[in-house]
């Protein structure tokens, strides 16, 4: 079963994406409400994916993003971003996201952007 890491500042966000990913046979191992959190996760967990808020305190999506490829150049890393973050959702991607969603969730394109990765 694939291994799913949550990165949002948003417990009831976490939640919403915990909650269409298990529905969907993906096993959320971690949890972060930042982005040094989500670094920490990573480095602990080694999941197969991680979906990452772009907006959060103590270090944003970005830079968490950036630590993320440099500790595993290969990691698979969804952004998630709310409407008119472009500016941020083309940084993200120039520096390796594999793809990203926009917020508010739709459980539908979440599964495809997850399943895309992850095979």
């Amino acid at each position: 079963m694939p291994t799913v890491l949550i990165a949002d500042d948003a417990a009831f966000m976490r939640m919403m994406l915990k909650d269409i990913l298990t529905k969907n046979g993906f096993d959320v191992v971690g949890e972060a409400a930042n982005g040094l959190e989500a670094v920490e996760q990573y480095e602990k967990l080694i999941p197969d994916l991680v979906t990452m808020d772009i907006t959060m305190p103590q270090c944003d999506g970005i830079n968490a993003l950036k630590k993320i490829m440099s500790i595993n150049p290969s990691a698979k890393v969804i952004m998630c971003s709310a409407m008119g973050q472009q500016a941020m959702v083309i940084e993200s991607i120039q520096a390796g996201a594999k793809d990203f969603i926009v917020k508010p969730f739709q459980p539908q394109r979440v599964i495809e952007a997850v399943k895309k990765l992850l095979g």
